[in-house]
């Protein structure tokens, strides 16, 4: 899961919508009349692999370091033992181009020209960065403020906030989530609190470049944004990854950024504007962006580039009758490497949680599915680089596919597995979106258990995981979460274990294996994800997204030559 510098604006090639809450079409006939072998996967294999991946030796995972090249070597290690087949051409890796960008010698992000000079210090107070791959400085000089609500630019919906302002060369303040993420339901122009990718702050930058602005600037805000400043400060600060362009991403803007909502409230006062009344002001349809008279934004720093390639790991278990059909299993291998300290000293993000669970689960279910026996379809178990900056390797993957998508019926993700315990229930991410509901229905039944839609669908989880690289080229992708309702505790047990977890250890050093975690939950979703995928690999049927949902007409074209 992540926050860290996102995908670039040529990722997206699919209409932007909201998600769907529509009900599911008719489920295929085999989603409730296929048996998955009686096999469970190892919660054995999880806790080595848990542990091992998440220990100070792998230095938190980062893409182009030592830690990669061990999880790399660890994961074919696994995979070749299990009698798994290298997926790539005898290869077990994809190479991913990615340039690491590390910002040194970063000045105050400084206004001037209002009532009060305003300064904000790199860390606590702003955070900056930058797309661009090959300028070892960047200087943004006296470059005019405009706010811009939040940045949207949406056609289909009506909305505009960059109507009648040319943003070009200036600095734009801009609102993290949607217009309508405060109203209550489902409802409004942008699904009420159900985020839409518009309200991600991948997009926010995206459409800055494309206006032209020389630095987006994103105000901070938790509720909005969906986690506190200790995770913008700790996932932006340290070497970045971004994808690799022949162009060097020279039509993004220079400079991109967060600032603390104090300090944007300083900010507009120095220009005798009242942030909140703006913040008001940007939610009502027909909002017109709004220039900080007389303001002028400064920022300089230095980068260290490094271009190098990182890798995906690619997997394949053949199929006994049909091996040119495919399931995927995805979940990424990274983590965030070396990270801002915590009291103690300790500077390692080891990510055990995120997503050391994940990819062991890849292991542990390639080998439940070698134990079963061979299925009809072939099963591919891809562990992914370079999520936490911004869902680089599945992106890549995604433009490059090893197995064509056209082939491939459909896949489940794995990202942070909860270890809170059994819950009575699953949070499907994007629940009523496709056909794949009616297997997860079909083994949670199995299981005495449901699913539910998010809690918290203002959070934008859909966008936030490696199955969106892959739902935007057409491919029907699960994924789920571990619920709240716990069987120990009920529903206020499991909410408050979630905002621990991520109050406390997400994207920071303390995101470590502990012996006293309660696996009970972790092993009956590992097996929800066993009997799903084993149940579309047996299958004949190919499930599609529900009418109407904004990637069906691209499956459909996908598949309209097979």
């Amino acid at each position: 899961m992540r926050t860290s510098l996102p995908a670039l604006a040529t990722a997206l090639a699919l209409p932007l919508a909201a998600c769907s809450s529509a009900g599911a079409d008719a489920p295929p006939a085999s989603a409730s009349a296929t048996t998955p072998a009686a096999v469970e996967p190892s919660i054995d294999t999880m806790k080595r692999l848990v542990q091992e991946l998440s220990s100070d030796a792998y230095e938190g995972r980062a893409p182009g370091s030592a830690g990669e090249e061990k999880t790399l070597a660890l994961l074919a290690a696994e995979f070749g033992k299990l009698g798994l087949k290298p997926g790539n051409k005898g290869s077990w890796f994809q190479d991913v181009p990615l340039v690491e960008i590390t910002a040194k010698n970063v000045s105050p992000l400084s206004f001037t020209g209002g009532k009060n000079p305003v300064s904000t210090t790199y860390g606590p107070e702003m955070v900056i960065g930058t797309y661009r791959t090959t300028q070892p400085k960047i200087a943004v000089k006296d470059s005019p403020v405009v706010f811009v609500g939040y940045g949207i630019n949406a056609p289909e919906k009506g909305w505009n906030d960059y109507a009648g302002v040319d943003v070009k060369g200036k600095t734009v303040i801009i609102l993290v989530n949607d217009p309508d993420y405060e109203t209550p339901g489902l409802t409004g122009p942008f699904n009420g609190r159900a985020m839409t990718y518009y309200g991600r702050w991948t997009y926010k930058y995206e459409e800055a470049a494309r206006q032209g602005a020389a630095a987006a600037i994103i105000v901070h805000d938790t509720v909005p944004a969906a986690y506190g400043w200790n995770v913008v400060q700790s996932s932006w600060t340290g070497a970045q990854h971004v994808a690799d362009s022949a162009n060097g991403n020279a039509d993004q803007s220079a400079a991109i950024g967060w600032i603390q909502k104090d300090k944007a409230q300083a900010l507009f006062a120095s220009a005798g504007m009242d942030l909140d009344a703006q913040m008001r002001a940007a939610k009502q349809p027909g909002f017109k962006a709004v220039p900080l008279a007389g303001v002028k934004a400064n920022v300089s720093f230095d980068n260290d580039l490094r271009k190098h390639s990182s890798k995906n790991v690619v997997a394949l278990l053949p199929g006994k009758t049909r091996p040119d059909e495919y399931v995927l299993y995805s979940a990424h291998w990274d983590h965030l490497g070396r990270c801002q300290a915590a009291p103690d000293g300790d500077d390692i993000c080891n990510g055990a949680v995120d997503n050391a669970t994940g990819t062991a689960a890849l292991v542990a279910l390639a080998e439940a599915n070698v134990k079963a026996g061979p299925t009809d379809r072939s099963q591919v178990f891809l562990a992914v680089t370079a999520e936490e900056s911004g869902l680089l390797g599945s992106a890549y993957y995604g433009e490059n596919p090893v197995f064509p998508f056209s082939r491939t019926v459909g896949g489940v993700n794995m990202d942070a597995l909860s270890v809170a315990g059994l819950a009575k229930n699953v949070v499907v991410i994007g629940k009523g979106k496709s056909q794949l509901d009616a297997y997860l229905d079909r083994a949670l039944a199995a299981q005495g258990r449901v699913a539910t839609v998010e809690p918290t669908p203002e959070k934008g989880y859909y966008y936030r995981s490696d199955h969106f690289s892959f739902a935007k080229h057409g491919l029907p992708m699960l994924y789920f979460e571990g619920g709240e309702d716990l069987v120990n505790g009920g529903t206020a047990a499991g909410m408050a274990a979630a905002e621990d977890y991520t109050k406390n250890r997400y994207h920071g050093p303390k995101d470590e294996y502990d012996p006293n975690w309660d696996w009970s939950g972790v092993a009956a979703d590992l097996k929800l994800y066993y009997d799903v995928g084993r149940a579309l690999a047996e299958t004949t049927d190919w499930p599609n997204w529900v009418e109407g949902d904004e990637f069906r007409a691209i499956r459909d074209k996908d598949r309209a030559g097979q």
